[in-house]
């Protein structure tokens, strides 16, 4: 191994320096602050839990993004979290117990095996979102002004947002009644868009006609809210349940244009991402320029069955690191740098700056005071004017 060698690091990992963690720590705090505005109670999740909590129920099909490692204590099986909100649904069901509408937010580190297909990276730092006990539209309108809001703030602009319904393709697939395996082949296809696949495996699997008909129109039907007329006019003869979830994509619709009109709607009907465990609507959230989505979610009832305690709950994730590197301004050089000497009222002078929230950063000893605004960000200074330490420009130091 060469020395140049000794220092890569394992693909999908990167270390963040600055600026880029100030921003990020700067966000995370202005971000967590709105959440809890919102009502939001933050959690911290435990980096390590057994696999039988960590892969159950909304984690199921993460097995293969958790790396894997044995307790010395217990000789049990642990993964490292892959995502946060596996955990977080069981703290809802399991350790807090609580009532009704529970709003939970989160920002914690989170290792993966293989990179998320939709946000890279193999170590993002998961900033979510979860509101637990309420079943309608207003808790998912609540999450998706939140994800908008979040987004407004890290400085995104020209924000689209598509939004998919899961009950569709599962109410169109149980009418069906087609057994495991073809089900699989016709899930693969339209989920890779490949209509000439999807039509020929629905035209040989499914007899009825009028059924056949609309699970090939179903990967057809994406684009702006046209979309939606155009799948009433498609579905006219579905079921109660098709036609439920598409009064509710209208309403959402409705709703988002009257409170974020400035944001592109994008309604893709076949948009099977977390098909295991969404239940109802699911979204992402895309800004020009970004190849993976800066936030994604959507609803998933039932969280909570595998400890005992089935809960309605809607919510969403965004990688910190990918919403830092939206503002890419550099930080404001406002410190005070301070020269490197002990004197009994200068250092009172720090102290009283420190206390009131002004960075100070102090010479050490050799230390010259070139390009103090580049790499110090100071763009004061302590002097001593007659007898007194005072806070002046830089360019008044000397």
């Amino acid at each position: 191994m060469t020395i140049a060698d000794r220092w890569l690091l394992p693909d999908g990992m990167d270390e963040v320096l600055p600026p880029q963690a100030l921003r990020m720590e700067s966000l995370r705090r202005t971000l967590l602050d709105t959440y809890y505005r919102w009502g939001y109670d933050m959690v911290v999740p435990p980096p390590v839990e057994f696999l039988d909590s960590l892969l159950t129920g909304t984690g199921s099909d993460l097995d293969i993004q958790t790396f894997k490692l044995t307790d010395q204590h217990t000789g049990r099986m642990m993964g490292i979290s892959a995502d946060v909100t596996p955990q977080v649904a069981r703290m809802d069901a399991h350790s807090l117990h609580r009532e009704g509408a529970v709003r939970l937010c989160y920002c914690a580190h989170v290792l993966r095996a293989q990179a998320d297909e939709y946000q890279g990276g193999r170590s993002p730092v998961q900033v979510g979102l979860e509101l637990f006990g309420h079943s309608g539209i207003d808790a998912d309108v609540e999450i998706l002004q939140l994800v908008l809001e979040s987004l407004d703030v890290a400085g995104a602009s020209h924000i689209h947002l598509a939004i998919g319904h899961i009950g569709i393709y599962r109410a169109l697939m149980e009418e069906a009644g087609l057994d495991a395996q073809a089900r699989g082949r016709i899930f693969e296809a339209i989920e890779r868009k490949a209509l000439e696949d999807s039509d020929a495996l629905i035209e040989a699997q499914v007899a009825d006609a009028a059924l056949a008909a609309m699970l090939k129109a179903l990967p057809r039907l994406h684009g702006g809210v046209e979309i939606l007329d155009q799948a009433r006019t498609m579905f006219a003869g579905a079921s109660a349940s098709v036609m439920a979830a598409l009064d509710y994509l209208v309403q959402l619709q409705q709703r988002l244009e009257a409170s974020h009109g400035d944001v592109a709607l994008y309604f893709d009907l076949a948009e099977l991402r977390g098909y295991q465990y969404h239940t109802g609507m699911v979204f992402a959230a895309h800004v020009s320029g970004y190849g993976q989505a800066l936030a994604k979610g959507g609803r998933y009832d039932g969280t909570g069955r595998a400890f005992g305690r089935p809960r309605p709950a809607t919510g969403c994730s965004m990688d910190l690191k990918l919403l830092a590197s939206l503002s890419e301004q550099q930080p404001p050089a406002d410190g005070v740098w301070a020269p490197a000497e002990y004197d009994a009222e200068l250092q009172a002078r720090i102290r009283t700056l420190r206390s009131e929230g002004v960075r100070v950063v102090q010479a050490l000893p050799g230390q010259d005071g070139s390009a103090l605004e580049a790499h110090y960000r100071c763009d004061r200074a302590l002097v001593k004017r007659e007898g007194q330490w005072a806070v002046v420009p830089i360019s008044e130091m000397k």
